[in-house]
């Protein structure tokens, strides 16, 4: 199978396929063991899918924060990309994050979107909805560009 390519398509930065390529090749092995995969990607934003597993939650029963934020932040680093058009090497500057309701099982859907893509400087915004729909979720972003 060829490699995906990282060359922007029309509609957007990126496909499915290069976001799943992303995810394997820019991310901490610990972060690649959540299991992110690309469910969805658009000129607005790109939307992973965690897949549940039980070694998330905490001793209350529920899906840790922890692992929430990772995901945030990982679906935004995906969407910048997708909005550079290739990946570039980038910091998270802040990630404010507001817990609505818990995640007690179940895959969560990451939707990032970049709301302003400067040139050193990106601020995003993320939404994470369990499997009901309801948004469990919401974080805002800023990134800093290396």
């Amino acid at each position: 199978m060829p490699e995906p390519t990282l060359e922007p398509t029309p509609e957007s930065g990126f496909t499915l396929a290069d976001i799943d390529h992303t995810l394997q090749r820019v991310l901490a092995p610990w972060v690649r063991q959540l299991g992110l995969r690309a469910e969805l990607v658009d000129a607005q934003g790109v939307t992973l899918r965690l897949p549940f597993d039980e070694s998330f939650r905490h001793a209350g029963g529920v899906v840790c924060g922890q692992v929430l934020m990772s995901a945030a932040d990982t679906a935004m680093i995906v969407a910048v990309a997708n909005a550079l058009g290739a990946f570039r090497p980038m910091t998270t500057v802040t990630l404010t994050t507001n817990f609505m309701r818990p995640v007690i099982e179940g895959d969560v859907l990451v939707r990032a979107k970049v709301l302003r893509l400067g040139r050193t400087v990106v601020f995003g915004e993320i939404e994470l909805t369990g499997t009901d729909g309801k948004l469990a979720v919401q974080a805002t972003t800023t990134y800093a560009l290396l």
